[in-house]
């Protein structure tokens, strides 16, 4: 109880603040999504340089693939992905339930995905990063910041 109000990410920081003793019934979620305002976070970025390279865009290729799969695998196995977490946790800060918690929201996030960047969820988010007003986080829109290079192979 020492903010009136934070920004978390539905698969990590919402749930610490419902374990921290706060019932969700008592929460007000305005979800970025709905409010028109939702960014894209992760994502593959590369030199552009390296793309000219046929093995570089292969291995970055196999390396979408793998993530993708890693996750499906995690979606059907979360138990087994979140022992795997805990066993690699150096800080032993983490625990079994939130890992399991996070999968399942993760998922969430990613069902229906292949790995392919969502062109109208790019609009989306530089039309946001735009709309600063007199202090937007970017000024212009982008050129040449994306590419399917990589992903055309999947």
């Amino acid at each position: 109880k020492q903010a009136d109000c934070v920004s978390t990410m539905t698969y990590n920081e919402y749930w610490q603040v419902i374990d921290a003793g706060l019932p969700a019934e008592e929460l007000i979620v305005f979800k970025y999504e709905d409010q028109g305002v939702a960014t894209l976070e992760d994502g593959l970025y590369v030199l552009e340089s390296t793309l000219d390279d046929a093995a570089m865009v292969d291995k970055y290729t196999r390396f979408v693939r793998a993530s993708m799969k890693g996750w499906a695998y995690a979606a059907e196995h979360p138990e087994e992905a979140a022992e795997i977490v805990l066993e690699n946790d150096a800080t032993g800060a983490q625990t079994e339930k939130h890992q399991v918690r996070m999968v399942g929201e993760i998922n969430k996030l990613v069902d229906g995905s292949d790995g392919k960047l969502d062109m109208a969820a790019y609009e989306r988010t530089v039309k946001s990063l735009l709309s600063g007003g007199s202090d937007p986080v970017i000024t212009k829109e982008p050129e040449g910041a994306t590419t399917t290079v990589v992903t055309d192979g999947l």
